[in-house]
């Protein structure tokens, strides 16, 4: 392989993290759980916490399928099919999320279509992740997997100021669009398809399939029986990744609940309108691109642990300051609000990173399903405790906006997660 067709390879598996970035930042943090929230439910609806729990729900029904996706996707040779048949999906997902009017009788419709998406896009990463050893070399996959994440957050950053630019701000929005029944808000979500469809044609076209294991048809069923075994033989040829998959699992729950009640705690805690937390949004990427390339050029030198583990740090003494300094009301959420960001995206980055590194030759999809399967098999704490830390300081007598309560639950979460990520080993050795 020539090095432009090398570099043409490693591009266009970048780019998805680009392609993708509409369902992260417009469906699940800044502007459809917004709408939900604040167009579409009303308060009797209790938004905040039937988001919540529709997030853990979506964790589970996740955690049941995703140990048998990676592991099929490397025996039937199929890790790229599965990445474009999801992506398809979720583009059917954003056109469907259009036809949620703001009327409370649609609220559930959005919340099932918030949490088949969530789904379905991990369902993604799964096989997504399971490319990044085949496009890179041992001394740049933390620089690629860093720069890939940081530009996903520069789509980000402009999939949101044409939210605003085009949809939000204006009397007459582009196209001619009206503003009644928030056909605006609405249209962003048809936008968004578009974008994903047109930036998931490089990968289509560009990165290679892998070849079909030469083993017998295995069955779905055969499948998830293999799975104990599975884990058994991962522990002989790489513990530490074992290890790293439970401790990963708790934190990235609680990185996932950051970036799913993030846009809901600003509205209803701080009083941010929609377009003030598309601002925010904005600078919220810019902050967090920043943080994943500073990352992705320290993963190589320092090491993925090392990464992760000053990132969790940082995200609990920031996330902390959120409710103690939640008193000067909104300022206090912009400053430690995007200082958060500066360390969500170094933390997630450097964990696909690590288990990159250290998974066994022709495992890659199997061992990030499991990646997938152990994170979700908690993902019922960030929705529970968000939900559960709410109600425990309403039944404590707390008064007022109780919303912001929940990041308590988060912050827990990356505590024990990081105690857990301590006590894995920073280079673990793998027998291949």
């Amino acid at each position: 392989m020539t090095k432009s067709s090398s570099t043409l390879k490693t591009f266009s598996w970048m780019l998805w993290d680009w392609a993708e970035q509409p369902y992260p930042t417009i469906m699940q943090t800044f502007i459809f759980p917004v709408y939900l929230a604040s167009a579409v439910a009303t308060a009797a609806q209790n938004p905040d916490q039937a988001i919540g729990w529709a997030t853990a729900i979506a964790g589970v029904l996740l955690a049941a399928i995703a140990p048998v996706l990676g592991r099929r996707s490397d025996v039937n040779g199929r890790r790229k099919f599965w990445v474009v048949t999801l992506t398809l999906v979720l583009v059917a997902i954003m056109i469907s999320s259009f036809f949620v009017e703001p009327k409370p009788e649609y609220f559930l419709f959005g919340l099932v279509l918030y949490a088949t998406g969530s789904i379905v896009q991990e369902s993604a990463f799964i096989n997504y992740y399971a490319m990044l050893k085949g496009v890179t070399t041992e001394k740049n996959i933390g620089k690629i997997s860093g720069f890939a994440w940081a530009l996903g957050y520069v789509g980000g950053i402009i999939l949101l100021m044409i939210s605003l630019i085009g949809f939000v701000l204006p009397d007459v929005p582009w196209f001619g669009i009206p503003t009644e029944d928030a056909l605006n808000v609405r249209s962003i979500f048809l936008f968004a398809a578009v974008w994903t469809l047109i930036f998931s044609i490089p990968l289509l076209l560009f990165v290679p399939e892998i070849e079909k294991q030469p083993m017998a048809k295995e069955s779905v069923l055969s499948s998830y029986k293999k799975l104990w075994g599975q884990l058994v033989t991962l522990r002989q040829q790489a513990p530490e990744t074992l290890k790293f998959l439970i401790s990963s699992a708790v934190y990235r729950d609680g990185l996932a609940g950051i970036f799913t009640f993030g846009a809901v705690l600003g509205t209803l805690a701080f009083g941010f309108d929609q377009e003030s937390i598309i601002f925010y949004g904005i600078a919220a990427n810019i902050v967090s691109g920043i943080g994943a390339a500073i990352g992705g050029v320290l993963d190589d030198r320092i090491g993925s642990r090392t990464v992760i583990i000053a990132s969790l740090v940082g995200l609990i003494v920031a996330g902390s300051c959120v409710f103690v300094f939640a008193s000067y009301g909104q300022p206090a959420y912009w400053l430690f609000g995007l200082l958060l960001c500066l360390f969500v995206g170094p933390a997630q980055a450097s964990s696909r990173t690590f288990v990159s590194r250290f998974t066994p030759a022709g495992r890659e999809g199997e061992v990030f399903g499991l990646y997938q399967f152990t994170g979700r098999a908690v993902s019922f704490l960030s929705g529970t405790l968000w939900a559960s830390s709410i109600a425990i300081a309403v039944q404590l007598g707390a008064t007022g906006n109780t919303t912001i309560y929940g990041i308590w639950g988060l912050m827990l979460i990356l505590v024990v997660g990081l105690f857990l990520l301590t006590r894995v080993h920073p280079r673990p050795a793998v027998i291949n």
